[in-house]
């Protein structure tokens, strides 16, 4: 590849690294003290190997696997052995989202925006963007590997040794580069940023899914993911290094890749061809709940089909648990106190808050689509009419709550179905249906919030995914790290009943609407008074 192509990737790598003088910090000090942290506390929730063992028995299920991944050393469940089991899948997986939004955010964003052809005018070749883009990531990937592994290693804690500590925190960073460039490649197919952003999360997605699938119901699925393959490097158990060429070749290659087909694309197009589009805008393009709906709609199919399939993942693990009710003893005992439906109803529960969590994810960004076109200077175009802001806003917090019920909806048509045809006695779709919508009031919240946040200023925007990570944290890893009783009343996650384990009660569910409700009547009263940014 001629070395003229990337003319000037240091200079702009250099301001990259100007740009997110604050943000890359924040994210290598968000994922190497995760672990920290979580290794620390490990020493005061299981102090003796009997409270350890004791942990690693309510590991064994299916539904748990599905969550966090197979489970090596469980005879013999060390701190070391209960970091990476618990830890090392849902810390490459926040690693690979942050570099599928900061890849984005250098590339495509940039070249939706018109900033790229500024740089363009200037004496830089035409991979220097892409180029320094990938550098940036692989490099802050890199430092989150090495402070991780060294900051693991100092904790000098029983079973947590150095070399497995810095294969465990090489698992993390490899992961992370895998997904920035695989974003790279995948980006070149889309028109747009948004649209390289739904593909890269649905590749996410998918890779998780399939681990899940591998970890419950076929093995062989394992290979066919990058997860699966940090899962068997069995670190601080066997520590198969040799696993880790595997994301790395996988990167090298669609790095490659996406370079190739970045030299042939034009600027501002994806390589797919585009659908042309009809001359007139059409009785329906006659209002702005319609424009809105327009420019949503492809976004809407490809959440909902990444929240069908992983619905039907978790589905198809309800099956697993129930043959892991009829072979394990002590579950046996459970059963005859309780009854197999209440346990199933309770791994369904699990499940669907997990799928809201990431409902809540196509909600939030159908809401903050009004910060990109703010930020853009469309909304300036659409103000020159006799349009309300007002009616802007409210057609855009409308349309996140649409956005909400269609997920939670989709998330539940695949569970169901994937249960239905791998269970003896599945669920009935009224009573998964009922389960998901349960968590609609919860996602009123957080796009309430989120709209609050928009009236205040849009440069905070950030703050509703750092909430949005805490409430997966607080639901997702409560029980298991034993946090307060009244920590999960501090996300609206934790005030939707367990539905069908419990009943439904009405006065929660009342009380969020009525937040959501306060949160948006105050957003809508800032975002008229402040001027656009």
């Amino acid at each position: 590849m001629n070395e003229r192509l990337f003319s000037g990737t240091f200079a702009i790598f250099c301001f990259i690294l100007r740009r997110d003088r604050l943000r890359a910090p924040l994210w290598l000090f968000a994922l190497t003290a995760t672990s920290l942290a979580v290794a620390l506390s490990f020493v005061d929730l299981y102090a003796s190997a009997e409270e350890r063992q004791a942990v690693a028995q309510t590991m064994v299920n299916p539904a748990t696997t599905a969550l966090i991944g197979q489970g090596h050393g469980l005879d013999d469940y060390t701190y070391g052995a209960m970091l990476a089991h618990q830890m090392l899948g849902m810390t490459a997986l926040t690693a690979g989202v942050m570099s599928i939004l900061l890849v984005i955010r250098h590339t495509r964003a940039q070249e939706e925006d018109g900033q790229l052809e500024l740089l363009g005018a200037l004496p830089v070749g035409r991979l220097a963007v892409p180029g320094a883009a990938l550098l940036y990531v692989s490099g802050l990937n890199i430092l989150i590997a090495l402070f991780t592994g060294a900051g693991l290693t100092v904790l000098q804690l029983e079973s947590i040794t150095a070399g497995s500590s810095f294969l465990y925190g090489a698992a993390i960073g490899t992961a992370g580069i895998f997904f920035a460039a695989l974003t790279l490649f995948v980006s070149q197919a889309a028109e747009s940023s948004r649209g390289a952003l739904g593909l890269s999360v649905t590749g996410l997605v998918a890779f998780y899914g399939l681990r899940a699938v591998g970890d419950t119901v076929n093995e062989t699925f394992l290979y066919a993911t990058p997860f699966g393959w940090l899962q068997e490097m069995q670190v601080y158990v066997e520590d198969h290094a040799l696993y880790l060429f595997l994301p790395v070749a996988a990167a090298v290659i669609f790095a490659f890749s996406a370079l190739q087909l970045h030299r042939r694309r034009d600027a501002g197009a994806g390589m797919l061809p585009a659908r042309a589009g009809r001359r007139d805008g059409g009785r329906f393009l006659t209002s702005v709940f319609s424009l809105v709906f327009r420019l949503q709609r492809t976004s809407w199919m490809f959440w909902a089909l990444g929240m069908i399939l992983l619905g039907a993942v978790y589905g198809s693990v309800l099956s697993e648990t129930e043959t892991f009710f009829a072979e394990v003893e002590i579950i046996q005992v459970l059963i005859a106190a309780e009854g197999d439906t209440a346990l199933i109803d309770q791994f369904l529960a699990m499940f669907m808050s997990v799928l809201a969590v990431a409902a809540s994810i196509p909600t939030l960004l159908s809401l903050l689509r009004l910060k990109s076109e703010e930020k853009r200077g469309r909304l300036e175009a659409l103000y020159t009419l006799p349009v309300p802001r007002l009616r802007v806003y409210g057609v855009y917090v409308a349309t996140g709550m649409i956005t909400s019920i269609i997920m939670l909806t989709a998330a539940a048509a695949g569970l169901w179905g994937a249960a239905a045809v791998t269970m003896e006695e599945s669920f009935t779709f009224g009573a998964v249906f009922t389960a998901a919508l349960v968590f609609v009031p919860a996602l009123a919240v957080m796009l309430g919030l989120a709209a609050l946040i928009l009236g205040v200023s849009p440069a905070l925007s950030p703050l509703i995914w750092v909430y949005l990570l805490y409430g997966y944290i607080v639901i997702y890893m409560g029980e298991l790290f034993q946090f307060p009783d009244g920590m999960d009343y501090t996300t609206p996650y934790g005030y939707v009943p367990e539905y069908p384990a419990e009943d439904v009660a009405a006065l929660p569910l009342v009380g969020m609407v009525t937040a959501a409700v306060i949160f948006a009547a105050l957003g809508a009263w800032l975002y008229r008074r402040r001027d656009l940014d």
